[in-house]
């Protein structure tokens, strides 16, 4: 199962929903999806709190509220989806991407799969250049009773769970456009445009 995070405050953005913006007359959150969904033969969620309805009318998957209160970051977001896939029949693993990294590769779920296949690890990460990306990953449907103990006892950091159970990386290349650059300002906006005509 495929999972879009999009639970953050958007600050550096100016506020709001960041997936929503628009980047080329389409929202940041449809060109996310549209990478996404032919990877994930069980689907996609949407990590988000607040009223739901906001997302219905460029988002037909299930929209997931935090299970653990007081808003403690991607963590609640990925248990979040990792609950709802362990009540799926057969859904063993769920791979989540920010909401806002719209050059999503076409292979980032294949590639993850295999490099934890192939190092034997629980958990694979996605990297380009010299940068892991710790919400861009795969993670096992099974983790989710240690996640959930995790952050009830306060523990908020990504890359902490992630050392705590060990991780595969796969790596692509920052050329011709890096495949999990974030678009967090306005001017990440723009020049996100120009940068749609050199990645097909």
């Amino acid at each position: 199962m495929g999972l879009v995070l999009a639970g953050g405050l958007s600050r550096r953005m100016g506020g709001g929903d960041k997936p929503l913006r628009v980047l080329a007359g389409r929202t940041l959150l449809e060109r996310v999806a549209e990478r996404l969904a032919p990877q994930c033969a069980g689907g996609l969620v949407l990590s988000a709190n607040g009223d739901p309805a906001r997302f219905q009318a460029v988002f037909s998957g299930a929209v997931l509220p935090d299970t653990i209160p007081d808003h403690p970051g991607p963590l609640a977001g990925l248990l979040a989806g990792m609950e709802a896939a362990a009540e799926r029949p057969g859904l063993t693993h769920v791979a989540s991407v920010p909401g806002d990294a719209p050059f999503l590769p076409h292979d980032f779920v294949a590639r993850l799969v295999a490099a934890a296949a192939a190092e034997g690890r629980p958990i694979a990460l996605a990297a380009s250049g010299e940068r892991r990306h710790f919400t861009s990953a795969l993670w096992p449907v099974a983790l989710r009773d240690d996640l959930r103990g995790w952050l009830e006892r306060g523990e908020r950091r990504v890359g902490g769970f992630i050392e705590r159970h060990r991780a595969a990386v796969a790596s692509w290349p920052v050329e011709p456009v890096d495949p999990f650059l974030n678009l967090n300002a306005p001017e990440d906006l723009a020049a996100a445009e120009a940068m749609l005509a050199r990645c097909p």
